[in-house]
């Protein structure tokens, strides 16, 4: 189940809500509770006991943690708690993957070939187990004490607006709110959290759906070596639109279902487009990865503290984790390596002399960079990617593909919302907007739920005349 799709919007979430505010205070988190095991158990019921299993451990492991006295009892549950977690990753998302490229070296040296039948990938395990481990690394650094309701933890856990794509939430953003969220939580909150969904559900259905319908008739093309340039490059601009839409609003759908309900999530995207560099880009795009990647490997590898080429290499390391985590594939991996690469060239100043040039140069340019690794993301085989990036760069001319006015109004206004916050009066208006949905009059609220109201009403009516309607990071 996904927050796009008719049975969330019409029957699960509306169901939810009327449940959720008629019960007492007593009852209002064992709602969400039994609500995100449904929600979950919809889309994946064999995984759901998976992860109410590893939830179970996880907060035997960590109380006893935090119940030790001695360092080395304590590192010894946070090692059990981490391998149980990493494990159950690797097995399940990452096992095919080794065993394809381990089994060509085996043959090659008659030593023998593994069977294994294909292991499904259980819907946002990358996401919790992020999230577990969060738990478990934040209580044994002492940042935040454990939960001591075991109900309360496995809620953190499987809290079905983050559950499936995130935001990434650290424990100690998020501990406190479980249990003294109410006296906080007032009707504005409701009213801002339901603006937001509608804000992120309209950037889904109106603006990703119709670009990525585009794009896969593209990347669906028989054979990419007869792709014309112009047809490689507008397939990819698609994809590009497409993904940013796609993942941002489904992230400001989370924020906005938490924020009804009186929790606050971090935000996950501020405007990536408009970077001047790479790392500028990361520093706006999937925030909560970036944070998470920051406090839980970069920094723990030494980040910057150690010589210049230390630092390069744990900026590799950082990002071909990254890319690792998005997909089991070697396009994933160069997809984080390419990121990497340019981030240490920035690290060292190779490229400072674009010092001088115009902003929106070096907005343009990084824009290019990020859209060329877009084609290996998006791409699974990389003979596939490389063939594809050569047809970008070749200049090849031929029939253009089959297109409509919507796609191309569609893709006029996607290009809007991400550059025009680069221009000074448009940010103005950009921030006064947005911000300004946390600043409610009695007239900007009216105004506001009116908007969504009717901004509802054409979503709903896009989703039932379309069965086109997936979420790229549902995968992972």
């Amino acid at each position: 189940m996904i927050f796009s799709s008719i049975t969330f919007l019409l029957y699960f979430f509306p169901v939810f809500l009327l449940i959720y505010f008629l019960v007492g205070r007593k009852y209002k988190n064992v709602t969400i509770l039994l609500a995100s095991i449904i929600f979950y158990a919809w889309g994946a019921p064999r995984f759901i006991f998976v992860i109410l299993g590893t939830t179970v451990l996880d907060f035997l492991f960590v109380q006893r943690m935090h119940n030790y006295s001695k360092p080395l009892h304590k590192k010894l549950m946070l090692v059990l708690s981490l391998s149980m977690n990493l494990g159950l990753l690797f097995y399940f998302k990452y096992c095919n993957f080794f065993i394809d490229n381990l089994n060509p070296v085996f043959d090659a040296f008659n030593i023998g070939h593994i069977n294994l039948a294909k292991i499904i990938l259980p819907i946002g395990i990358s996401f919790y187990t992020f999230e577990s481990i969060t738990y478990v690394v934040d209580v044994y650094r002492g940042i935040h004490k454990p939960l001591k309701n075991f109900w309360d933890y496995q809620l953190y856990i499987i809290f079905f607006p983050k559950l499936i794509a995130g935001p990434i939430v650290r424990y100690h953003d998020i501990a406190d709110q479980i249990t003294d969220r109410f006296d906080r939580t007032v009707f504005d909150d409701r009213l801002i959290g339901f603006n937001r969904f509608i804000i992120g559900l309209s950037k889904k259905v109106l603006i990703a759906n119709v670009l990525g319908q585009q794009a896969d008739l593209v990347f669906g093309a028989a054979t990419y070596s007869q792709l014309p340039t112009a047809t490689a490059w507008f397939g990819i601009l698609c994809y590009t639109m497409q993904i940013y839409f796609d993942f941002s609003g489904y992230s400001d759908m989370a924020i906005g279902i938490a924020r009804m309900l009186g929790f606050r999530l971090p935000e996950n995207f501020n405007r990536p487009y408009i970077s001047t560099s790479i790392t500028e880009f990361w520093k706006r795009w999937h925030m909560t990865l970036g944070s998470w990647m920051r406090n839980y490997l970069y920094i723990p590898l030494g980040g910057n503290r150690q010589k210049p080429v230390r630092t390069y290499v744990n900026l590799w390391i950082v990002f071909l984790f990254s890319g690792l985590w998005h997909g089991a594939s070697w396009t994933f991996v160069l997809w984080g390596a390419f990121h990497g690469f340019w981030m240490v060239i920035e690290r060292i100043g190779l490229i400072k002399k674009t010092g001088k040039l115009h902003d929106w140069i070096k907005v343009l340019f990084t824009f290019l960079l990020v859209t060329i690794g877009w084609v290996l993301f998006r791409i699974e085989e990389l003979p596939d990617a490389i063939q594809y990036l050569k047809q970008m760069f070749n200049f090849e001319s031929g029939d253009f593909v089959k297109t409509n006015s919507l796609v191309w109004f569609t893709f006029v206004i996607a290009l809007f919302f991400s550059f025009s916050a680069f221009f000074k009066p448009f940010e103005k208006i950009a921030d006064k907007a947005w911000y300004g949905l946390d600043l409610l009059t009695n007239k900007r609220a009216v105004v506001l739920f009116m908007i969504s109201i009717v901004l509802f009403v054409i979503c709903i009516s896009r989703i039932v005349g379309s069965d086109f309607n997936p979420f790229i990071y549902f995968r992972f």
